[in-house]
C-alpha cells in the first residue's frame, strides 16, 4: 500500500476536514438499546381513542398520523442476547431489513411482529461496514412497508422514525431530512441521510419514513453529545446490500483499490489543493488496475464516468452502479494542477 507522506498525513492525523466536523469529545454512537437499558416499558395511555378523535386536527398533522397508520404494523422488534433493536418488514414473505450491530453475530433473532407474534428469524447475511442486515422470518403474511428511492430525497423534506426506543415499541417521531451524503470520522458508514427526527437506543434497525410513508432509510447512529443529529442508511444502498445477501449470502462490492479522504476547504487551504472538493487518494494498492494505468497518492478524484465526485460517498456510488470488473473513466487532477483521465478496470472485495 503505497501512502502519501509529509503535510497530508499530518492532517489526516489530526482529522482536519475528514467527515462532518465531529470534535471534541464527540463520539458516535449507534441507536443499539443494550443490556444495560431500561428494561421493555408499557405506553402510557393519556385518554381514549375516542376522546382523541375528537380533538382537531391539522392538516400537516394527518400526514404524519397516516404514515404511522401505514408503517407501524410493519416495524418489528429485533432481539437478541445482550440487547434489542429494530427491524422493518420488506417483503411479505418475511424478510426484514435491520442493523448489522443489532443482530450482532447471532445466527437467529427473535422478531416480535406488531401483533404479539414472537417469531425465531434466521440471520441471511450481515454487512458490518455498511451496517445492514437481513433477517427471514416464518411468515407469509407479514405486513409490508413499502421502500421509496433515496436517491430522490432533498434536503428539508419530512421524515418520520418509528421503532422501539428503550422499548417503547413503535414509537414515532418527525422532522426533516437535514442533509444527504454525510460520512462520520471514525466511522465505515457512508452516504448518510442526516436528520432531526429524534433517534434513541432501540431505533437502531427501524425505518426513516417520507411523508408517503415509504423507507428511506434504515436508522443506524446518532452523535449522543449534539442534539437532533441522526443518521440513516440510504435505502438504496441497504436495498442493494440486501438482494446480494438474499441471493448469495455475501455481498461483492466494486473498489479502486485507493484509501479516500474527502477534500474540503480547511484541508485544500491547508495542503495548497487546487481544488476544495472531490476525493483524495491518501493511499493506494499496487497490485490494482488502478495502480497500473497511472494514479497515484495525492491524485484527486472529480469526476467518474459523467458524475462529478464531491466526496468518497459519490465515489462508492459510482462503483456500487458499475459492479465489480466493470470499466469507469476516472478524471483526476494533480496536486500541481495538471488534470488527467484513466480507463480503471474495478476490483472486487466480497464480505461474507
Amino acid at each position: 500500500m503505497r501512502g502519501i507522506v509529509g503535510g497530508l498525513a499530518l492532517a489526516v492525523a489530526l482529522g482536519v476536514g475528514i467527515g462532518i466536523g465531529v470534535t471534541g469529545g464527540d463520539r458516535l454512537a449507534s441507536a443499539w438499546r443494550g443490556p444495560d437499558t431500561t428494561a421493555r416499558a408499557a405506553a402510557l395511555q393519556l385518554g381514549g381513542a375516542a376522546a382523541a378523535a375528537t380533538q382537531p386536527v391539522m392538516e400537516s398533522e394527518r400526514t404524519i398520523i397516516r404514515v404511522a397508520e401505514q408503517a407501524s404494523p410493519g416495524v418489528v422488534m429485533v432481539e437478541r442476547p445482550g440487547g434489542s433493536g429494530s427491524g422493518v418488514v420488506i417483503r411479505r414473505d418475511g424478510i426484514v431489513l435491520t442493523n448489522a450491530h443489532v443482530v450482532g453475530e447471532a445466527r437467529s433473532v427473535t422478531i416480535t411482529l406488531a401483533d404479539g407474534r414472537r417469531l425465531t428469524g434466521q440471520v441471511l447475511g450481515r454487512d458490518p461496514t455498511v451496517d445492514v442486515a437481513v433477517v427471514r422470518i416464518p411468515a407469509n403474511d407479514a405486513p409490508v412497508v413499502p421502500v421509496g428511492d433515496s436517491d430522490r430525497l432533498v434536503p428539508g423534506q419530512i421524515a418520520v422514525a418509528i421503532g422501539n426506543p428503550l422499548g417503547y415499541e413503535r414509537s414515532v417521531t418527525t422532522g426533516i431530512v437535514s442533509a444527504l451524503n454525510r460520512s462520520i470520522r471514525g466511522a465505515t458508514l457512508e452516504a448518510l441521510i442526516q436528520t432531526d427526527a429524534a433517534i434513541n437506543p432501540g431505533n437502531s434497525g427501524g425505518p426513516l419514513l417520507d411523508s408517503q410513508g415509504r423507507v428511506i432509510g434504515i436508522n443506524t447512529a446518532i452523535i449522543p453529545s449534539a442534539t437532533g443529529l441522526g443518521f440513516a442508511i440510504p435505502i438504496n444502498l441497504a436495498r442493494n446490500i440486501a438482494e446480494q445477501l438474499i441471493a448469495t449470502g455475501r455481498v461483492r462490492r466494486a473498489v479502486l483499490g485507493v484509501v479516500p479522504v474527502d477534500v474540503t476547504p480547511p484541508l485544500a487551504q491547508q495542503l495548497g489543493l487546487p481544488v476544495r472538493e472531490g476525493v483524495l487518494i491518501y493511499q493506494m494498492d499496487e497490485d490494482t488496475d488502478a495502480f497500473r494505468v497511472g494514479l497515484r497518492p495525492g491524485d484527486i478524484i472529480t469526476r467518474i464516468n459523467d458524475t462529478a465526485i464531491e466526496q468518497s460517498g459519490d465515489m462508492r456510488r459510482v462503483l456500487r452502479a458499475v459492479g465489480p470488473g466493470g470499466t469507469v473513466r476516472v478524471q483526476v487532477i494533480r496536486r500541481t494542477g495538471g488534470r488527467q483521465t484513466y480507463t480503471v478496470r474495478l476490483g472486487e472485495q466480497i464480505i461474507q
